[in-house]
């Protein structure tokens, strides 16, 4: 019987959601929440999972090198064949803490691991290359479709058989290429493809060709001395005590602050919630991450019309693509809304 650990987050293993995220990691035996489908699965196939680690979210990214050896600890006492974590779908910070803890499981205990996340999941583009990750759907409602496939692939890296392309086994491409003989030549293929998409047909690219979005640019602002001018920064500056706790890492919101009367942002009101940089110069004086000061002077002087009462603030640390994309769209329609003719968007 092959020997598998399973490792989930604080939501899946049923102890809470956000509240619960600063959990430590534990190990409980057998299988918990989609451990008992995935556990179905294996154990058809002569494999069962006999321990399955918890932690949180928050926890694990705060906390990652402590994280990372507390749970090789608790998995070494298993001695298992396997290890599976997630999946993780479009959770930022879960897909981040699947992608470091199996990492480290590889590299520490030698053995075969596998995970699943949506593509746009921070932990797919920061970990694909070091292993295989099953892609899955958005969200926790295509676990039916993604646990056949993990049980499927993670079964063939236990048993040390040949894995197949992205396309035949269904994982995250890690962009490793590997010759091969073709039945016909290059150039033939070419052709062939050439023909096709100029017919408008189907055809496959042998070589996929990067995607980035083109966003055309505005015209500039006519009269920048009587424009309403807002700040959003994705540097982390909020209110002292956070308080709509973004994350640190992996953010999943953001904040909207009233600087109406703000001239100066003072170590004394205001912090950075960011996780990705060294907050000691931040935290001293955030006009350094959101240049109220300049911009009340600025105001006061006529350069400018007017500074808008909220700024908006998140983490770009780790956040996914998806996530961000959400945010813009619903700062923009805010800032549409409120007569703002340009932003300043500032960043680390």
């Amino acid at each position: 019987m092959i020997r598998v650990v399973h490792y989930i987050n604080q939501f899946y293993a049923g102890i809470g959601g956000e509240e619960k995220a600063d959990i430590k990691p534990e190990i409980r035996e057998g299988f918990i929440g989609p451990g008992m489908g995935l556990n179905g699965l294996l154990k058809a196939k002569g494999a069962e999972i006999v321990a399955t680690v918890i932690c949180g979210d928050s926890y694990f990214n705060e906390n990652m090198t402590e994280a990372k050896a507390e749970i090789i600890e608790m998995i070494k006492k298993y001695n298992p064949d396997l290890f599976i974590a997630g999946p993780a779908f479009n959770a930022g910070r879960y897909g981040v803490a699947c992608g470091a803890i199996a990492t480290e499981v590889e590299e520490k205990l030698n053995i075969p691991v596998i995970s699943g996340m949506y593509i746009e999941n921070p932990g797919a583009d920061m970990y694909k290359k070091q292993l295989y990750i099953v892609s899955t759907k958005n969200s926790a409602v295509g676990m039916r479709d993604a646990l056949p496939k993990i049980a499927s692939l993670a079964l063939k890296l236990a048993n040390k058989e040949e894995i197949g392309s992205p396309e035949t086994e269904g994982y995250i491409e890690r962009g490793i290429r590997k010759n091969f003989f073709a039945a016909e030549r290059g150039s033939k293929r070419a052709v062939d493809m050439l023909v096709k998409k100029i017919k408008g047909d189907a055809f496959t690219t042998e070589f996929k060709m990067p995607v980035f979005d083109r966003v055309e640019p505005n015209p500039p602002v006519a009269d920048i001395t009587k424009a309403k001018i807002a700040i959003v920064t994705s540097g982390g500056t909020v209110p002292k005590g956070n308080p709509d706790h973004i994350e640190s890492s992996s953010a999943s919101k953001f904040g909207k602050y009233d600087i109406e009367g703000v001239m100066d942002l003072t170590s004394e009101t205001y912090e950075t919630a960011h996780g990705g940089y060294d907050p000691t110069y931040a935290n001293a004086d955030n006009d350094r991450v959101i240049p109220v000061d300049v911009l009340r002077q600025f105001e006061k002087e006529g350069k400018i019309g007017s500074l808008h009462r909220y700024f908006y603030s998140t983490v770009g640390n780790g956040t996914a693509v998806a996530s961000s994309k959400k945010f813009g769209e619903e700062i923009a329609r805010q800032l549409i809304a409120d007569g703002v003719q340009a932003v300043i968007l500032t960043s680390t």
